[in-house]
């Protein structure tokens, strides 16, 4: 007890704290996530995500080169394609010639070490902006699964190294993993969305990705951000069915759930500071309400000590470009 334990003698000088610090994390720990759309020479920003771009698969090229460059190991790819291409059942999601399709060709040659990831769902393909298979009043699960074993197969001929299903759908992890065998992509790994939250901070991401449902919402298929077992269950689940990673979506609002994902599975966890999260940061500071660098820093010190192993955030560009550093 104190005078003789006084805990501030470890924290006088920066090295002090930098020699005990117990969460450490750079850049190579960050997942960047990339908007991809047709054409040739497309970079135009992206309203709801400063800083951010929607980019042809040869401006996605470039992009991972440079982050690369930074330090950055890994990106995650969104296809966003007009509303004139889309349809009930999301066919462009699985189409060879789309742009995530061809990002994944152009990245693999400019980069190819770099680790590329795929978003497996359809929302961003339906004219009606859900999931899966939907008759306008719900999402039908096995219906839907066929389709996304479409989708994932596609991506792994075209060259990602994992696919991450999103849609939330039961057993879809399974049907995938099967689907990726038979056609002979047993190396191809699963990041599975296991425990994603029907938040309403997925709102930037959503306007980005043109994914906002026509009708209705995700209720029906995501979990409640009430519950917390739930999602536990989920990623036992996900777990059994052969899933390589596990995910939580989204990140600091769920710090307990990474937490008890955590230690419950030895497989690697991963954490997305989704779009509304870095919406709120990026609008604090932007009002000078808070510390810029700080708050960043503070934002992912808080999801990496509850436990991540990865995170995919928008911030990949600051934190790479010095913001990691203290």
């Amino acid at each position: 007890m104190f005078p003789q334990v006084r805990m501030r003698r470890l924290r006088r000088t920066d090295a002090l704290r930098e020699l005990v610090a117990e969460t450490h994390w750079d850049p190579g720990r960050l997942v960047a996530p990339l908007f991809v759309v047709a054409g040739r020479g497309v970079k135009r920003p992206i309203t709801t995500l400063p800083g951010h771009h929607h980019m042809s698969p040869d401006a996605a090229a470039e992009e991972a080169r440079a982050l690369w460059d930074l330090g950055i190991r890994a990106v995650l790819l969104f296809g966003v394609i007009p509303d004139e291409e889309k349809d009930d059942v999301g066919s462009a999601a699985f189409d060879p010639q789309g742009p995530v399709h061809q990002a994944l060709g152009a990245i693999a040659r400019a980069t190819p070490r770099m680790v590329r990831i795929t978003d497996v769902c359809l929302d961003e393909y339906t004219s009606h902006g859900h999931c899966g298979v939907f008759d306008g009043r719900e999402v039908h699960n096995d219906a839907t699964l066929p389709l996304l074993d479409r989708v994932a197969v596609s991506h792994a001929e075209a060259g990602a190294d994992i696919v991450a299903p999103s849609d939330m759908m039961d057993g879809r992890v399974a049907h995938i993993r099967a689907a990726l065998d038979s056609a002979g992509f047993s190396s191809v790994a699963i990041l599975a969305y296991a425990a994603k939250f029907a938040s309403a901070f997925y709102g930037p991401f959503r306007a980005a990705a043109g994914s906002t449902p026509a009708v209705g919402d995700r209720c029906g298929y995501q979990e409640d951000p009430r519950n917390a077992r739930e999602a536990l269950r989920e990623v036992d689940l996900d777990v059994a069915e052969g899933a390589d990673l596990v995910m939580v979506k989204p990140a600091m609002p769920y710090l307990d759930i990474i937490r008890r994902v955590r230690e419950r599975t030895l497989l690697p966890l991963v954490a997305y500071q989704v779009s509304g999260e870095y919406a709120m940061l990026e609008s604090a500071i932007a009002a000078g309400l808070i510390d810029g660098d700080r708050a960043r820093r503070e934002s992912l010190d808080a999801i990496f000590r509850a436990g991540a192993d990865l995170v995919i955030t928008y911030l990949c560009r600051w934190a790479a470009q010095g913001g990691a550093a203290r």
